[in-house]
């Protein structure tokens, strides 16, 4: 490990990423737990309808081991160098597949899971918002989505001048604390309305076409409800390390904590959500259950202080890059006015580009499927096969290709039901609805 100069050292210390690490175990755990469920929970019980009970069951628990082998690996591989850390995604991808490939590799997918999730969550926070407004005034005078974006865009505004992950904890607590609440009540309020009377668990689909490409888009809605390891690595690298004490001990309890958690928001839902609405559910189990108003209003506000914690979660590295680059590459200096300006303009782009383009969360089902499904099913997998080279046909060697084939699966099997839906929908797609 060369010595770093005191330049090098003091532009550590200045970006977001490396610049405190004195996290407890816990905020690994609730900053997982906010990373991962996303308000993708809402949309699994339609997920279910279109894969039925049995594929359903079997790909959302397949979906929760091989994402949380992958995750291990992730937090494995953190360390496997002694006396060196890697901090970010990109690093480990260096390392793996070489200087300029391994950046090549990792960055693009990267950049887009995190700035379109942040993307997607500006919207979602909006409609969120917008539902909220409509439930608890229903005589109100509309309001476009386009204004309540812009609501819910003025908060990180505010927050996203927090400078690092330790000091979003708490935005992040909140968060993690809400999806709970919001997947009980989901759950909670299926539960209360029992079985429909007319339900059916056929699919819907007429014809076969149809229930195939449903099926696809379906298997990729259930691939995005595990997506935090684009983050991960950001997390561990705010954990204290020592040669006796690695980070990979406290971080290792704080998936598991936060993998709990995910199970008990996803599973109840999902299945409670199905079993109670048959396939006439709604893409958004909340707008199923219109009654008891205050309750749903009581949602989509957990909802929205999620997607809070969420985009800064999923921001945060993205700042990180960019500032990286602005100070190590263009030599500007770390200052709080540069801070200042290049998050401000992030928030707006992304603001922007959710206001003009309020139906992309559509769009992610098809792009998801390219950065998704490899940085969370097969890259660590690679990475863990190029690095440590396990024996041919050991059980290693075995569990990683298993995790490829079905993350490549994943990647090219979810646009093509993505671009349909894209295709069906777009007639209704309006710019600055």
């Amino acid at each position: 490990m060369e010595e770093k100069s005191a330049k090098e050292k003091a532009i550590d210390e200045w970006l977001p990423i490396t610049s405190s690490r004195n996290a407890k175990w816990w905020y690994s755990a609730f900053h997982n737990v906010t990373a991962m469920v996303g308000a993708g929970v809402l949309s699994l019980p339609y997920a279910m309808s279109e894969l039925g009970w049995g594929p359903g069951v079997t790909v959302l628990i397949l979906s929760w081991i091989i994402t949380l082998y992958t995750l291990w690996q992730m937090v494995e591989m953190h360390e496997m160098v002694p006396g060196r850390r890697f901090d970010r995604y990109h690093e480990l991808g260096q390392y793996a597949f070489g200087e300029k490939l391994g950046l090549y590799i990792v960055v693009p997918q990267q950049l887009i899971v995190e700035v379109g999730v942040c993307i997607v969550y500006m919207v979602t926070g909006g409609k969120s918002l917008k539902k909220f407004h409509d439930t608890v005034c229903s005589t109100c005078k509309e309001i476009k989505l386009t204004y309540f974006i812009m609501i819910f865009a003025s908060v990180h505004f505010v927050l996203s001048h927090l400078p690092n992950f330790n000091s979003i904890s708490g935005v992040s607590l909140a968060a993690a604390v809400m999806s709970l609440s919001y997947s009980t009540i989901a759950w909670g309020a299926s539960v209360d309305k029992g079985v429909q009377q007319d339900v059916q668990y056929g699919y819907k689909a007429k014809t076969t076409a149809g229930t195939v490409f449903n099926f696809f888009s379906a298997l990729g809605d259930v691939a995005f409800a595990y997506a935090g390891h684009n983050v991960v690595l950001e997390i561990q690298a705010t954990i204290p390390s020592t040669p006796e004490k690695p980070s990979k001990g406290p971080m290792w309890r704080g998936v598991i904590v936060a993998y709990i958690v995910v199970a008990l928001c996803y599973f109840p839902v999902a299945l409670v959500g199905y079993w109670m609405f048959g396939n006439s559910v709604q893409d958004n189990i909340l707008i199923s259950l219109e009654k008891p108003a205050w309750l749903i209003a009581m949602a989509n506000m957990f909802v929205v202080v999620h997607v809070i914690g969420s985009y800064q979660i999923y921001a945060m590295p993205v700042f990180d890059m960019m500032e990286t680059v602005l100070v190590k590459k263009l030599n500007f200096k770390p200052s709080t006015t540069l801070r200042f300006i290049v998050r401000n303009l992030y928030v707006a782009f992304t603001m922007f580009i959710g206001i003009t383009f309020p139906f992309f969360g559509g769009l992610l089902g098809f792009f998801g499927g390219f950065a998704f499904a490899p940085t969370t099913y097969f890259l660590p997998c690679i990475m863990w096969l190029a690095i440590y080279k396990p024996r041919k046909f050991s059980l290693s060697w075995w569990t990683n290709w298993i995790c490829i084939v079905f993350g490549l699966m994943l990647m090219i099997l979810s646009p093509i039901g993505g671009l349909r839906q894209i295709i069906l929908q777009a007639k209704d797609y309006e710019f600055y609805s």
